[in-house]
């Protein structure tokens, strides 16, 4: 698939909070403070906002002061993206009031591809693309892949558009969610010409691997589990973009931050094909009790590791001959 470039919305609350340093872990490591890259309107926008350097510096100074790390850089997308002047000081507002940047703007960019972020679902990280470049070692053309706790959708379609005419089916359990990963499929679908299975079908709703059809059982050759991993005592200290704005569901993993993970990896053999992965992102805390559950599951696990994303992988294979 060709994807024009596009800015990417960058906040500080970009990845997703595990439990060290809860408070402070949400900071932008060095790989989540890529710097938008709008088209070449900077100077010249086509929509009707003052091209003066005293709306720029205005947004950035109000932005600035709300307390966003890169102002300047939001400040540029959000003059760029907004229709109207009236729109973009809306935005602004928005914005300064603690709405992720891209649930302001309304999309993100994932893996080269531009993925719509509606009101209330999770917003894909940047260290998540390290899991699926894990994916796509590991997954062969035409494979069977499985999305769960999918969100948008960012990641399966990511995979499936790196490994061409993959089956891709995706689940989550958030009504918005599942709404806003069956648009995105959809789109990008049709522009890549992903094996979907028709329409909104290749998207269930509902909890886990209940709602998923009956024919994926042994089938699945990569598993992709976005699962979510923040103890329900830290919560309380995500920022204000996570804790308020996105569903509670992607970010509580229980009281350890586990419990989600133990579902996923206990009904895996049952979906995998023999030789399929189960990989899912975890906090370096977590790796030790990550790994110990996916091992009781009957899976053998290794772990990888990222300093430039900032990010920790398990890749769990399943023995099933």
């Amino acid at each position: 698939m060709s994807v024009p470039p596009s800015p990417r919305p960058t906040t500080p609350a970009s990845p997703r909070t595990g439990p060290e340093s809860a408070g402070s872990r949400d900071a932008r490591p060095p790989a989540e403070a890529a710097v938008p890259q709008p088209t070449p309107a900077r100077h010249e926008p086509d929509n009707g906002i003052p091209a003066d350097p005293d709306t720029f510096a205005t947004v950035t100074d109000r932005l600035r002061a709300a307390g966003c790390v890169f102002a300047e850089d939001e400040a540029l997308l959000l003059v760029t993206a907004a229709a109207t002047p009236a729109a973009l000081w809306a935005m602004v507002d928005q914005r300064v009031a603690g709405l992720p940047l891209e649930h302001v703007v309304g999309w993100a960019e994932f893996g080269g591809l531009r993925v719509s972020v509606d009101p209330g679902v999770f917003v894909p990280r940047r260290r998540t693309e390290f899991l699926v470049e894990q994916a796509t070692a590991l997954t062969r053309r035409g494979a069977v892949i499985l999305d769960l706790c999918c969100g948008t959708g960012a990641l399966g379609a990511a995979l499936a558009v790196a490994v061409a005419d993959a089956e891709l089916h995706a689940a989550d359990i958030d009504p918005p969610a599942v709404a806003c990963a069956r648009r995105n499929l959809a789109a990008i679908a049709a522009s890549a010409g992903l094996s979907l299975r028709s329409g909104a079908n290749q998207v269930y709703e509902g909890d886990l691997y209940e709602p998923l059809p009956s024919h994926l059982r042994g089938r699945v050759e990569v598993l992709l589990a976005n699962v979510p991993y923040v103890p329900t005592g830290e919560i309380e200290l995500l920022p204000v973009e996570a804790r308020l704005y996105e569903a509670r569901t992607a970010l509580d993993g229980g009281a350890d931050g586990l419990e989600v993970l133990r579902r996923v990896a206990a009904g895996a053999p049952d979906w995998l094909a023999p030789g399929g992965h189960l990989l899912f992102e975890t906090s370096e805390r977590q790796v030790p009790h990550a790994v110990e559950t996916v091992e009781r599951a009957g899976l053998a696990a290794r772990v990888a590791t990222s300093e430039d994303y900032w990010a920790t992988v398990v890749i769990a294979t399943s023995h099933r001959p």
